[in-house]
């Protein structure tokens, strides 16, 4: 997931937003429950083929998703850990937070709904959930035992000189049209032409959105001292490798994955069996 002035980019876009009400179990074999935190409410599902009494594993998915692209991993690891896949608020079947928020607000409602949850709990991210991971281990240590990160954004890109050039120049061209477009649907327009599919799909979430994507967490990824596996996509374009590199170096211990021929959704998708080969060796190695 990432931002830049002007041209505002995520993850692609197909975002669901929050949806009334959760769905009936018995149309999706999950338990739904409530949870609470930083004054915001969000559903949580449980996987009803939980056979043990190992790990808690939290799954928190990207931005633009829901609990259901991290479902197929959790059911696979339900018979060596306790999944609870979490609709971050503002997603899926959860309200949005009550203002905009930050990685450090989600992070701060995660950790108090995990106070109630049972351990050793392993936080399980892909993309946006990796940022709110890492604003969790900074801030609240205490909230998590160790954390299995897909496709972990939170840090700026590298970019060639030339590429840094051109956003530079989008950025001047979108602030001077701005100056002239007087606020309503004017400078709506000039949102659209300007901002990524991904921005333009984030309706009421917008605010919400570019805190988020534009926070370096570098300073969040020092202070981390569990147990961290990175995993990623070799052709990742959204997250590259390199990300992972980076916060391999800042992360004392981290271990790093490369997936070969996989992208920032294939390692979610075709990857299945083996992000679940290398989550079953991470625990292994914390028990």
């Amino acid at each position: 997931m990432r931002a830049q002035t002007g041209t505002i980019r995520a993850e692609p876009a197909a975002s669901r937003h929050a949806q009334p009400g959760p769905p009936a179990e018995s149309d999706t074999g999950m338990r739904h429950e409530i949870g609470r935190g930083n004054g915001a409410e969000f559903a949580v599902f449980r996987t009803g083929m939980a056979t043990s009494s190992g790990p808690l594993l939290v799954c928190a998915h990207g931005w633009g998703q829901t609990h259901e692209a991290l479902l197929p991993l959790a059911r696979s690891m339900a018979r060596a850990a306790a999944p609870v896949l979490v609709d971050l608020p503002g997603f899926g079947h959860s309200p949005p937070p009550p203002a905009a928020w930050g990685n450090a607000e989600y992070a701060d409602a995660m950790a108090e709904w995990l106070t109630a949850m049972p351990r050793p709990r392993v936080w399980v991210g892909h993309s946006f959930g990796c940022r709110i991971a890492l604003a969790l281990a900074a801030r609240h240590p205490e909230a998590v035992d160790a954390m299995f990160l897909v496709a972990a954004a939170g840090l700026p890109p590298h970019r060639s000189p030339a590429r840094r050039a051109r956003i530079a120049l989008r950025r001047w061209a979108y602030r001077a049209l701005r100056g002239l477009a007087p606020e309503g649907p004017a400078r709506e327009r000039l949102r659209e032409r300007f901002g990524s599919a991904d921005y333009r799909a984030a309706g009421a979430m917008r605010p919400t959105f570019v805190r988020v994507v534009s926070e370096d967490l570098t300073d969040a990824a020092r202070a981390v001292h569990c147990p961290v596996e990175l995993v990623y996509g070799e052709r990742d374009t959204e997250t590259p490798p390199e990300i992972g590199a980076r916060l391999q170096a800042l992360i004392p211990g981290a271990r790093l994955s490369v997936l070969q021929g996989l992208d920032h959704w294939t390692v979610l998708t075709e990857g299945q069996h083996q992000l679940a080969f290398r989550l079953a060796e991470f625990l292994k190695c914390l028990s």
